[in-house]
């Protein structure tokens, strides 16, 4: 089990660095590096490698940003092969759909709450 912590670990910060690597050294702005790192999660879903990266690493694979590009093609997928062409769409949105709403919500709820400075 400690093993199963520490790669979920190791994983996740490698992801986070090659992020801030991108913000820092290749100086993306920060929706570049999300929108790259999303697409790099994709891809590497399209190949068939993310699934085995997230059996590795487990929470360390599937919380990083990564983890929506493999997310995005996975409801793809699954829906193109039900509904062919149009599911592609409908896949994308009915899988990531949750996580975004989530989002939405929690967003509004600390700006209600919290008083941003600045």
């Amino acid at each position: 089990m400690l093993a199963m912590f520490f790669w979920a670990f190791v994983v996740g910060g490698l992801i986070c660095v090659v992020g801030q690597l991108l913000l820092d050294v290749v100086k993306f702005p920060p929706a570049y590096a999300m929108s790259f790192l999303v697409v790099v999660g994709s891809v590497l879903s399209g190949l068939g490698l993310y699934e085995p990266l997230i059996d590795f690493a487990g929470a360390g694979a599937t919380i990083p940003i990564m983890s929506f590009g493999n997310s995005l093609v996975n409801g793809a997928m699954q829906e193109s092969q039900e509904h062919g062409i149009i599911g592609v769409l409908t896949g994308m949105f009915e899988v990531t759909s949750s996580g975004i709403s989530a989002a939405i919500v929690f967003g509004f709820l600390g700006a209600l709450l919290f008083n941003p400075k600045g």
